[in-house]
């Protein structure tokens, strides 16, 4: 049987962004899920729900829990940013084969608000009471902290496809401190399973300092890896086929040959 591997997107994405990753893994037998967290299946263009704005990351996770539940083997759940942090709290409460985080957000118990994260939120962060309210970066703020390795052509190109996010997701990510029901705190003893957690030099969003904590906070079971030459935007930006190929060997060295 083959196995499977739920990828999980980040803010303002889609199961889109996993196009190379799906076509990728799936040619070297593995079975991939990109599901589409809730209120993120939507026109760009469009308005976007109201009820997203107060959407919990408890919220997604549960969704995601829901979904491996239904599948009759452990997953290996990969992550992307936001998607990274649902991956370590999926992954704490769901048996899993393996947990791959990349360029991934952290977890209540670690500082994210580096002076380059801060200016990647700044228009969202002024404006009063943007942890109800739907949000998204703008062109210049992705493009500084996620994108700058794209051309102007590409940056606009994936820019366009962005989705509104939750500003309660946000709230919970960047002010853990202040967030009572604590929805991003994860219990890292809970994870037993292998956990790859992958950093880019170049990245502003997640800062490789943060993600070194992250691998730090699990290191009975991680493993860290830096690459030199990435940004952020490591599912699709010039030489992602080099991290992938760093994705598959990790897993086949941890993994037990499947019958």
């Amino acid at each position: 049987m083959a196995r499977t591997i739920i990828m999980i997107h980040g803010m303002m994405g889609g199961g889109w962004y996993w196009a190379n990753y799906k076509s990728y893994f799936e040619g070297k037998g593995y079975h991939c899920i990109t599901p589409t967290l809730r209120f993120h299946d939507m026109d760009p263009n469009g308005t976007p729900d109201p009820a997203l704005g107060t959407t919990s990351l408890l919220d997604y996770a549960s969704d995601l829990i829901q979904e491996i539940e239904k599948l009759d083997q452990k997953t290996i759940i990969m992550g992307h940013s936001m998607g990274g942090l649902l991956t370590q709290i999926v992954g704490s409460q769901v048996p899993a084969e393996a947990l791959v985080l990349l360029t991934p957000a952290s977890p209540a118990g670690i500082n994210i608000l580096k002076p380059s994260v801060v200016r990647t939120f700044l228009s969202s962060q002024l404006r009063w009471g943007f942890w109800r309210k739907p949000m998204r970066l703008t062109l210049k703020e992705a493009t500084y902290s996620m994108l700058q390795l794209f051309t102007p052509e590409e940056q606009r190109e994936i820019y366009d496809k962005y989705v509104y996010e939750s500003g309660r997701a946000a709230f919970e990510m960047g002010f853990w401190f202040f967030d009572r029901k604590k929805a991003s705190r994860v219990d890292e003893s809970k994870i037993t399973c292998p956990m790859l957690v992958v950093a880019g030099a170049l990245d502003k969003i997640t800062p490789r300092s943060v993600v070194q904590k992250v691998a730090e906070k699990y290191r009975h079971v991680s493993t860290y890896k830096l690459f030199d030459n990435h940004s952020h935007w490591v599912v699709s930006e010039p030489g992602w086929e080099e991290i992938a190929d760093y994705v598959s060997s990790w897993l086949e060295q941890v993994l037990p040959v499947s019958k």
